[in-house]
């Protein structure tokens, strides 16, 4: 994960632990460069990677907000819900 440099909760015993020394990035950065910078790299940044007028709106909602909750929580925040094209395609328990 970017800003604990850990592996996913159920990835494994091998992979337990910091995945490298370097620091994290900030919670910012992370969704930046899901979002607006991945946007960017594909040459979609006009159609996709921020929600704004006339640009396409994908989006999940998660179980708690990651800017607010102790950075060890972060990975096992949920998805309650998907939307792609504006129909909803997944609904979480």
């Amino acid at each position: 994960m970017g800003v604990t440099r850990t592996a996913a909760p159920d990835a494994g015993p091998e992979f337990a632990g910091r995945l490298t020394p370097q620091p994290g990035m900030t919670r910012a950065a992370v969704l930046r460069a899901a979002t607006i910078d991945a946007a960017y790299t594909l040459r979609q940044e006009k159609l996709i990677g921020s929600l704004e007028v006339g640009k396409l709106a994908d989006l999940i909602v998660l179980d708690r907000n990651v800017l607010a909750i102790p950075e060890e929580d972060i990975a096992n925040v949920r998805v309650l819900q998907t939307v792609v094209g504006g129909v909803v395609r997944y609904r979480g328990e």
